[in-house]
């Protein structure tokens, strides 16, 4: 079935609902969401049900689109404060990490790829270039595997892995674009590869913090009176930062990544609307970048490289990401070695290395399709071993704890209000006191404003009796005390949403 503005609806719909519904089944049974979209565009494609695709250049200018709104947002949900104490060993794993990852993951490839004489003997430059689509963890797949799982990781892991993911593929790309062109021109000058590596680099992260700034400024200035218009507005800049950095011989995925973390940790009018917005936009993004990847695919051109692309995916799993992440992390000493371990685990391939697979395509690189199909199939390898036990592999390793809590209060503060905002859950130590909201030991100014008890919500009064089980809503303007309240109590688990 040919693509054409009559039907293009129709199956645009078919193949979200199908999606969203499969999504659903796939939560359920650990299997990562992103997995089985890409599998509904697979069905759906041209060795199934028979949509035809075939066009590198439209599913790339998707997946830059995407991925454009995929590293803003996920800039965004990232706190500075997290991130700090562990900022030497996530860039280091961004760029060094990428660089290990390519060179010991390309050699292999080279061998192998002349050991084996049922598939394409790939030259040395070739075999970097195919090593250079798959070095970055795809941050599409991290961000979503992690957040929705709403796993708690010891050690400060969480945040080193969204850090990386977030800030690798600019290396990745760079050295994508860089092979090509040796491929293609023959030779290799150095120094010019490593000032557009630094022009790449400096001219993305400046780039991507001034205009953040200025983002920042303008959308707390411009006083729209249709407040849905905001999130329009931050949509704009968002394209606005990949695209003139670009121009700018800048790095645009960097530079969007760095201005998603500047918004996220500055007040903006209406942000929490704005995050609401971004959040279900950059899942609609996830899904059309997937299901566009799976109908490029041909799903018959991929048992042929099947073998290959097996070792070459447990190589990448079991020796060149664990070696490359031990090097990389190994002169700061804050990571224990399990901590270690789960981090090379968590390489995630998705749907970053597929669109950079594209490049070559394009390129009209002479094995391009052949080293197309091998990433394609190390992705779904990645996301079904990989994806499919990111949290059984850290409770295995004793890495895992208690996450950020699931609201059932969909409030926030106003920014003019000076306050701090919790949810509990009533325990036994709660009630210790007594089991009316009056028996409570709570600091002064602090008020329970909401109750909800089972499925029901009620403002509260003094007198009124609180069960094991119930949700509190508590407003204070005193964080601090508040906290050594809920220490009193034992109250280990709750969250707070603190203005200042």
């Amino acid at each position: 079935m040919e693509l054409n503005a009559g039907n293009i609806l129709f199956l645009g719909s078919i193949l979200l609902f199908i999606s969203v519904v499969a999504g659903k089944a796939g939560y359920r049974f650990g299997v990562p969401a992103l997995l089985l979209f890409l599998g509904v565009g697979m069905l759906f494609g041209s060795d199934g049900l028979g949509i035809q695709f075939h066009n590198p250049k439209e599913a790339q200018f998707i997946g830059v689109m995407a991925l454009s709104i995929i590293l803003f947002s996920g800039g965004m949900d990232t706190k500075y404060r997290e991130i700090k104490p562990i900022l030497g060993p996530g860039i280091v794993l961004a760029t060094v990490g990428v660089l290990l990852t390519t060179i010991i993951t390309g050699l292999f490839i080279y061998y192998i790829t002349g050991l084996l004489t049922t598939v394409v003997s790939l030259s040395l430059a070739e075999s970097m270039l195919l090593a250079a689509v798959m070095s970055s963890t795809d941050s599409a797949s991290v961000f979503s595997i992690l957040r929705s799982k709403g796993l708690g990781l010891k050690e400060k892991l969480r945040p080193v892995l969204e850090l990386e993911s977030g800030s690798n593929d600019p290396m990745a790309y760079m050295l994508t674009l860089l092979l090509i062109q040796i491929i293609q021109v023959g030779e290799f000058d150095i120094w010019n590869s490593g000032l557009m590596l630094f022009m790449q680099l400096s001219i993305g992260a400046i780039s991507g913090y001034i205009l953040g700034r200025i983002t920042v400024w303008f959308m707390n200035r411009i006083n729209i009176d249709n407040q849905s218009l905001y999130s329009v507005l931050l949509l704009a800049f968002v394209f606005f930062i990949f695209s003139i950095t670009d121009i700018l011989k800048g790095n645009g995925y960097l530079a969007v990544y760095i201005a998603g973390l500047v918004v996220g940790n500055h007040k903006i009018v209406h942000k929490r609307s704005v995050s609401t917005f971004f959040d279900g936009f950059t899942w609609l993004f996830q899904i059309v970048m997937f299901l566009t990847l799976g109908l490029l695919v041909n799903p018959s051109e991929l048992l042929p490289v099947a073998v290959i692309g097996l070792l070459i995916g447990f190589f990448m799993i079991f020796m060149s990401r664990p070696l490359s992440v031990i090097i990389c992390v190994l002169p700061f000493g804050r990571f224990s070695k399990n901590a270690r371990r789960y981090i090379s685990w968590v390489g995630l391939r998705g749907a970053v290395p597929i669109i950079f697979a594209t490049y070559p395509l394009i390129a009209g690189i002479e094995n391009a399709r052949f080293i197309f199909n091998i990433v394609f199939f190390i992705t779904i390898v990645s996301l079904i071993i990989q994806g499919t036990t990111v949290g059984p592999m850290a409770k295995w390793l004793g890495l895992a704890e208690n996450g950020e809590l699931k609201k059932d209060f969909d409030v926030s503060l106003p920014d003019e209000i000076k306050s701090a905002m919790s949810e509990i859950t009533v325990s036994e130590n709660v009630l210790m006191n007594g089991n009316k909201l009056m028996d409570l030991t709570l600091p002064d100014n602090t008020l329970v404003v909401m109750v909800k008890r089972a499925e029901h919500f009620f403002v509260p009064k003094g007198h009124t009796k609180l069960n094991i089980g119930d949700k509190l809503l508590v407003i204070s303007d005193n964080d601090e005390e508040l906290r050594h309240a809920y220490e009193s109590l034992g109250i280990k688990n709750y969250s707070m949403e603190k203005n200042s």
